[in-house]
């Protein structure tokens, strides 16, 4: 979802004169993807499995690596586990030793506003400090951990191998390019919201969460990747789009005429659902860079619905 977003920002934009190696695993899709750039001289796609060392490239130059991969939705949690923590661990270090290889200014790890677990009730606002609690030991911690470990490791680079790393910390994110086939909470509201069908919650919503529209996280990426310090990581967030589950609901069932609905969910599905409550980031760090959100709430679900419609 963001990651196609960023390399359609970098192309599109004039006068940057910047090249796009593109890594992926299904060069049928990516072509799908992609076809409007596929043949510039701007574009370059790799077909790799960032967990399989032996896949990745070898002869490539780049100035900035981003390593954007990773399962984030709760039936990819559930049913993959393996690869959602692998992406995250071994996919990172391949990345990072790629980043080595190929002489890079710097790296960039996308991370997640999960790596804070649990609100421990002590606070409003996740800043770039705060450590909540994850029971490491369920199948559901497999995300958070593999993104908290995937930040170790930046930091070992760093240290060992001289890496310039940056860290960006994302919300739960959304826009027109993100894959129906997702499981989050958001997603499916959305996808009943362009089917015309009733928005199901499966739960009462009450939990309280920060979001980004896919283009500000983009824009996000690029300051940390641009003006962030080495070693630092910074949270992809702005307040006035922090809202209610319930009221997200409501929201986009206002938008498309229809109605919000209660229901249980399966067993599949709760076992990939995030346990925390409350996830409200302070985005104050990354605006200290300049960095300001483009669309509210309102405007980027309804961005997206129109996208997702064409």
């Amino acid at each position: 979802m963001i990651g196609s977003l960023l390399v359609d920002a970098i192309l599109y934009k004039d006068g940057l004169n910047c090249k796009v190696i593109a890594l992926g695993r299904n060069e049928e899709k990516a072509r799908k993807r992609f076809g409007h750039c596929w043949d510039s001289p701007f574009f370059q796609f790799v077909e790799c499995d960032v967990n399989k060392a032996e896949t990745m490239p070898t002869d490539i130059k780049a100035d900035y690596v981003l390593h954007l991969a990773s399962n984030t939705h709760p039936v990819a949690y559930a049913t993959d586990p393996i690869g959602t923590i692998t992406a995250n661990i071994i996919g990172t270090q391949n990345m990072l030793d790629l980043a080595v290889r190929c002489g890079a200014k710097r790296f960039l790890f996308a991370s997640s506003n999960e790596v804070y677990g649990e609100n421990r009730g002590d606070t409003e606002l996740f800043d770039e400090s705060y450590c909540g609690y994850i029971d490491c030991n369920t199948l559901r911690a497999g995300y958070p951990e593999s993104k908290r470990c995937g930040e170790a490791l930046c930091q070992a680079y760093k240290k060992q191998k001289g890496m310039d790393v940056v860290i960006a910390r994302l919300t739960r994110s959304f826009g027109p390019t993100l894959q129906l086939t997702d499981t989050k909470a958001l997603t499916q509201f959305l996808k009943n919201g362009l089917n015309k069908e009733n928005i199901v919650l499966k739960s009462a919503g009450t939990q309280y969460y920060s979001y980004t529209y896919a283009a500000d996280a983009v824009t996000g990426l690029l300051t940390v990747l641009t003006k962030g310090e080495s070693g630092e990581a910074y949270n992809v967030a702005d307040q006035s789009c922090d809202i209610q589950l319930r009221d997200l609901a409501k929201m986009i069932a206002n938008l498309s005429g229809t109605e919000v609905i209660f229901d249980l969910p399966n067993e599949t599905e709760a076992a990939g659902f995030s346990k925390a409550t409350k996830a409200r980031l302070d985005g104050s760090k990354l605006k200290a860079l300049g960095w300001g959100i483009s669309y509210d709430l309102k405007a980027g679900i309804e961005r997206t619905l129109k996208g997702l419609e064409n």
